[in-house]
């Protein structure tokens, strides 16, 4: 497909990585010559330099002939301007616009149909979004969902103590008796995807496929105590931490919020009556002894400066807070060495908003059922997890997977079939209308469920 990406940002760049990857032919918009420049040289993408609300600068990026256009600048308002401007020069277009401002958000779902928008995307609603999921589940690193929520691939770490420590995959069924499939094995930074005789070592990051009803009961019989949390530190008064703060308050949760902007703290305080607004430097030990770190069940280290985030989070780590979570914006190249630090769950809200556009133009190219109706990344970008609803025209139909020919580096690893969620085994077969879960190496690139075949 042909599409505009307008902002060569963070999230724009991100996006132009990921849909450049699948083929499509991407015109990159920014107005600064030198961000346009470096991510047009990095991504192989063509580039136009000027405002992307000008009907110029539409026309010359080729909107007339485009099939959708990602608006992902800073500027809600810009944004908004660019979708429907493109529309103007091309009615049939399909626009995806960034809004991060909640006021604009629930006005333009209402009037989406006039300003002609086919998706809305926050990266700073669907990271707090994330976080929410985390803390309710404080084992886990990460969590991904597919099958409507049915299946979760979720991440954790093994420490010594862990009873899968030594153990090898074949005798997992020993020590979870839940349904599970230990699909990636991520040790240093070195993935595998691992067979039955792979032993397990402590501080290996283990990336399983589960039913996601059976959650708790894996934490349990991991021997992970996970108590309810209560009260959640928040670093840094971003917008990630309003919406966050929001949707933990309903939950019952107590939240403490500490920034140095005077202005953006009072700020805060109006808007969350009901949260500990402080006033500090989060690098202040004195500070953060004052607020209980310590004692607090869960630390998010949510400043603009990725730097900052690490290093509270490393410190909050020292201080034995049970859960800590950190935003990461713009290090990807130093992905392997953060992946070495406890910096708990790491969060990336560019990422997220990739995820999510990327699933909608997958779900725009192809109606087949070939095409994954969900891609999420783990490892780092290392693995690649697809969901595909099987269609009609889909190649081995009821056959065991063990007859099957499936490619090296790829495995089915879940088969969603009439609400019920199948951990993957030689036995299994899926059927027309089924979820299928497909967890490959990113080298193998697979974009369509017939790529999984040899």
């Amino acid at each position: 497909m042909k599409i505009i990406i307008a902002g060569a940002g963070k999230v724009g760049a991100t996006l132009t990585r990921s849909l450049s990857a699948d083929g499509h032919d991407i015109t990159l918009i920014d107005n600064k010559k030198e961000a346009l420049t470096a991510a047009c040289e990095l991504y192989d993408v063509m580039g136009t330099e000027g405002s992307c609300a000008t009907l110029e600068t539409l026309t010359e990026a080729g909107a007339a002939e485009a099939d959708l256009l990602i608006a992902v600048t800073n500027a809600d308002e810009i944004n908004l301007l660019c979708c429907v401007t493109a529309r103007r020069i091309n009615p049939k277009i399909h626009t995806i616009v960034r809004i991060r401002n909640a006021e604009y958000t629930a006005q333009i779902l209402e009037m989406r149909d006039i300003f002609g928008i086919s998706l809305i995307v926050n990266p700073e609603y669907s990271a707090a979004v994330e976080i929410e999921r985390l803390l309710r589940y404080p084992g886990f690193l990460a969590r991904e969902s597919f099958a409507k929520g049915k299946v979760e691939l979720v991440e954790f770490r093994l420490d010594a103590k862990s009873p899968l420590a030594g153990l090898q995959l074949n005798r997992i069924s020993t020590v979870l008796k839940a349904r599970v499939l230990i699909c990636a094995v991520m040790r240093g930074s070195t993935i595998t995807l691992p067979r039955g005789d792979f032993e397990l070592k402590a501080d290996d990051r283990i990336y399983m496929t589960a039913p996601a009803h059976e959650l708790g009961g894996i934490l349990r019989e991991l021997g992970v105590i996970t108590r309810k949390v209560k009260r959640v530190i928040l670093g840094g008064g971003s917008l990630i931490s309003l919406n966050l703060a929001q949707m933990l308050e309903k939950d019952g949760i107590k939240v403490q919020i500490i920034d140095r902007n005077r202005a953006r703290c009072e700020e805060m305080a109006k808007l969350l009556p009901h949260a500990s607004i402080c006033c500090g430097d989060i690098t202040d030990t004195s500070t953060m002894e004052r607020e209980g770190l310590s004692t607090a069940d869960a630390f998010v280290a949510l400043t603009g400066l990725d730097e900052l985030n690490i290093v509270m989070s490393l410190y909050a780590s020292s201080q034995k807070v049970p859960i800590v979570i950190t935003k990461q914006g713009h290090m990807d190249e130093l992905q392997d060495i953060i992946g070495e630090l406890a910096l708990g769950s790491v969060v990336s809200p560019k990422q997220l908003c990739s995820d999510i556009v990327v699933r909608y133009v997958r779900s725009m190219r192809d109606n087949s059922g070939d095409t994954a109706v969900t891609v999420q990344t783990v490892a780092g970008g290392q693995v690649q997890a697809c969901e595909f609803i099987i269609g009609p025209g889909a190649l081995h139909r009821n056959t065991p997977l063990s007859k099957l020919k499936i490619r090296p580096g790829v495995l089915i690893s879940a088969i969603f079939h009439e609400n019920q969620v199948t951990i993957a085994n030689g036995s299994s077969v899926y059927q027309e209308g089924d979820s299928v879960i497909v967890i490959s190496s990113h080298a193998n690139n697979i974009q369509r469920f017939s790529d999984i075949f040899v």
